[in-house]
């Protein structure tokens, strides 16, 4: 193939534009990582990857004299409403901001009114297509991602047999976090003339809801880790979905997302008190020291230091951590949890806080400083999640030297090497069910291995040397496209 494979990456948020969840990172890296690849990595070929993301009313302010492209129309069951592309560049990746006034209309990113998120979300999807053909250039591949814009892809499966232009464009979906559907945008379908799904296998519930449509459709799915995408084909994390991806399972993967490792370096991170690496352990420990004064622990080497890093949210299982901690209150440890979210589980940890006042302190806040902080001055990272596609934390842990202890779910268990299964290789500590018990059964056995102090230092250099780049991820990536585009 002597010309570049062209990638259009459609995405409601990408770091450092705009940045709310996971997927902010993604877009941010994946895009500019792909297109860093060199022909010699890729079989020869060469990638043209572009960025396309709606034009925020949040980011009027933040963007510095955009390059005003073309108005264009967007069909709706009524009258066309206008459309305008701008163009900038992010991270050395040529992106489009679409602009309209279904996005215009949206305070922020994403609201709490699910109606007004549909309007402006199916909006953004239909005006894929016709900002594609305005721009006179075509991809060959659509990757859409969530249910934001996977009614790109069924907008284009539903034009392709009509429009010859259209059929040669292959499409990926990619699912980051399977429970957000879009539930609340059926005005929005009825607004934007989209006929819901016929098919037996999208529940009649979800006929109406962006990303079972775009699933229907894709002609891959992906998701951020091999396990979870096996586990999106069980009840427990299919949603009510699995029937629809089991049908679909040869075109459903797993690409476990990466790390910007030079934004997380402990060797020249400027929010930690010293800097260090893997060949100086002994600098990590005035961090340690340091992060024991700020909050008045007992500075006890001894006395393992636990921290909790996440949005008090029930997937994040802080409810296990909090009740794991009471059944291990036998054993020496001590805990930083740092998050905000959900009011019940932020007083389970300011409750856990009033009753082991000596070991316990809860920060209820966000704090991106503090948590560098937490990462390279603890022990042990909690991540007892009931489910996570993929996980971030977990890399960032090892990359500073903290050992992550996590349920054996998606990402988790794809990037975390048990120690208790594999003693000469593990990185990390994994427990099985959602349970409290399962946790403190873990935890103990860290507690305990975390006594022989040179054995804990070989695991933090194993878990240090993990090469968590997004470069591998976009190897993957762009292995994906290729056995897309040699299909007959």
């Amino acid at each position: 193939m002597s010309n570049p494979i062209k990638v259009l990456f459609v995405a409601a948020e990408a770091d450092p534009l705009i940045k709310v969840g996971g997927l902010g990172d993604v877009s941010g890296s994946l895009p500019a990582a792909l297109n860093a690849l060199s022909p010699a990595e890729i079989d020869g070929h060469k990638i043209d990857v572009r960025l396309v993301l709606p034009f925020h009313k949040v980011l009027r302010s933040k963007v510095e004299n955009p390059a005003f492209l073309f108005s264009f129309d967007v069909p709706t069951a009524d009258q066309p409403v206008k459309a305008e592309a701008y163009q900038i560049n992010l991270n050395g990746v040529r992106t489009y901001l679409i602009a309209g006034k279904s996005i215009d209309d949206a305070p922020t990113v994403y609201s709490t009114d699910a109606q007004l998120d549909g309007y402006k979300y199916i909006f953004f999807s239909q005006a894929i297509l016709p900002f594609i053909k305005a721009l006179n250039w075509q991809p060959d591949i659509l990757h859409a991602n969530d249910w934001h814009t996977a009614l790109a892809i069924y907008d284009l499966a539903g034009k392709q047999e009509q429009n010859p232009q259209l059929r040669n464009i292959r499409s990926v979906l990619t699912v980051h976090n399977l429970p957000f559907m879009g539930a609340g945008t059926e005005a929005a379908f009825d607004a934007f003339g989209i006929k819901p799904s016929q098919y037996p296998r999208v529940p009649g519930w979800g006929r109406k809801f962006p990303l079972p449509l775009g699933m229907q459709k894709s002609d891959r799915i992906t998701t951020v880790s091999a396990t979870y995408a096996e586990e999106m084909m069980t009840p427990e994390f299919g949603c009510g979905l699995e029937n629809l991806l089991q049908v679909r399972k040869k075109v459903v993967s797993g690409i476990v997302n990466g790390l910007d490792m030079e934004a997380w370096d402990p060797a020249s991170d400027p929010n930690i008190e010293v800097n260090f690496d893997a060949s100086q352990l002994s600098r990590r420990d005035e961090n340690r020291k340091a992060l024991i004064r700020e909050f008045d622990l007992d500075p006890d080497h001894k006395i393992p230091l636990l921290i909790l890093i996440t949005r008090m949210d029930p997937q994040k299982g802080v409810d296990i951590a909090v009740e794991g901690l009471r059944l291990t209150a036998d054993k020496p440890w001590q805990a930083i949890l740092l998050g905000t979210g959900n009011l019940e589980l932020e007083q389970a940890c300011l409750l856990l806080e009033e009753e082991y006042p000596d070991r316990v302190r809860a920060a209820i806040r966000y704090d991106g400083a503090l948590s560098r902080r937490m990462y390279a001055g603890g022990d042990i990272l909690l991540m007892p999640s009931r489910y996570e596609p993929c996980g971030i934390a977990q890399m960032m842990a090892m990359r500073y030297g903290c050992l992550p202890l996590a349920r054996a779910t998606g990402g988790l268990k794809d990037t975390i090497v048990d120690v208790s299964t594999s003693p000469d290789s593990g990185t990390g500590f994994l427990f099985g069910p959602a349970k409290p018990k399962a946790f403190a059964k873990a935890l103990s056995h860290a507690l305990e291995v975390y006594k022989n102090q040179s054995k804990w230092q070989e695991i933090q250099k194993r878990g240090m040397a993990q090469d968590f780049s997004w470069k591998n991820s976009a190897l993957n990536y762009v292995d994906l496209y290729l056995g897309l585009l040699q299909k007959p």
